[in-house]
């Protein structure tokens, strides 16, 4: 049995990380207050955006040249991976790197083989976590979240639009985690590029019945609005990727917040345990002695 210092010695520690998981639960309280509020904001703009670009693309009728949506033999891919800076937050990372990993293994499994997989990471905990299994990984955007904005985001939209336009990769795919609620985030794997256009028969009706006028023109408009909407999916991304951090290591602080509790309950009961132990021994040995001299 432990002693009572080593047990007091328990106590004091577990107490500590207690109060620091619970601080930590409530400052992740507060910034995904904050995360949630700009990606609820942000799913309307980007949803719509993305809904007309898409339709007037297809409205188009091939008469648009896009380099965005260029279709190749798929020889070389690249992901990105959009992880967190810090850890401490569950299963958040690591359910992003088992992503990774499925989709490698299985659609791009020649690919990979062949060593044709790059990845491209968001977040330090997948920029370490990718170099560590060996992969290819571009680009070092680990302090992204940091200072968080579209400005910040961009860099790392531009150079996968530019890889790919220059034939460096003939598919990208963007895997993330999207925020539901606190206690779940789903991870989501959506290919970025080349742009996935509708058939005519899958354009929005509503879209196709409103009369437009274009200035200066249709394929000039849609021709700007594509780098656009680009960047808008990939910030969409690592906006839906912050909140849910937050909500993932507030789940995660407070089920620790949880557990020192009950182990805490469990060493004082072992503590008071011990100490009455203790307590009868000694009281033994003072009747024991007291005996012997009695009977002396």
């Amino acid at each position: 049995m432990a002693s009572l210092k080593e047990v007091r010695g328990r106590i004091t520690s577990i107490s500590s990380t207690q109060q620091i998981t619970k601080a930590m639960k409530m400052v992740s309280a507060a910034k995904l207050r904050r995360a949630q509020d700009s990606i609820l904001r942000m799913r309307p703009y980007a949803q719509r955006l993305s809904g007309i670009l898409t339709n007037l693309s297809s409205m188009a009728e091939g008469s648009v040249s896009n380099a965005y949506a260029e279709k190749r033999e798929v020889n070389s891919v690249l992901i990105i991976a959009i992880t967190s800076d810090r850890g401490l937050a569950g299963a958040f990372n690591s359910n992003i790197v088992k992503g990774v990993m499925a989709l490698v293994n299985g659609k791009y499994k020649s690919q990979y083989e062949a060593g044709n997989v790059t990845i491209l990471t968001i977040g330090r905990k997948g920029f370490d976590a990718f170099r560590k299994r060996g992969f290819n990984v571009i680009g070092d955007y680990s302090n992204t979240f940091a200072n968080l904005s579209f400005e910040t985001v961009r860099a790392a939209a531009e150079r996968a639009m530019a890889d790919f336009v220059a034939g460096e990769y003939d598919q990208v795919d963007i895997v993330y985690n999207e925020f539901k609620n606190v206690a779940t985030q789903i991870v989501r794997q959506e290919q970025f590029l080349p742009i996935e256009e509708k058939p005519a028969e899958e354009v929005d009706a509503e879209v196709m019945l409103i009369d437009y006028t274009f200035e200066p023109s249709k394929e000039q408009i849609i021709e700007e609005l594509i780098p656009k909407s680009l960047k808008i999916q990939v910030y969409k991304a690592v906006l839906e990727s912050n909140a849910s951090e937050h909500g993932a290591r507030m789940t995660a602080m407070d089920k620790a917040t949880e557990n020192a509790g009950e182990l805490l309950k469990q060493l004082k009961l072992t503590y008071n345990r011990t100490r009455q132990a203790a307590i009868t021994k000694e009281i033994l040995e003072i009747v024991g002695g007291a005996e012997a001299l009695a009977s002396e």
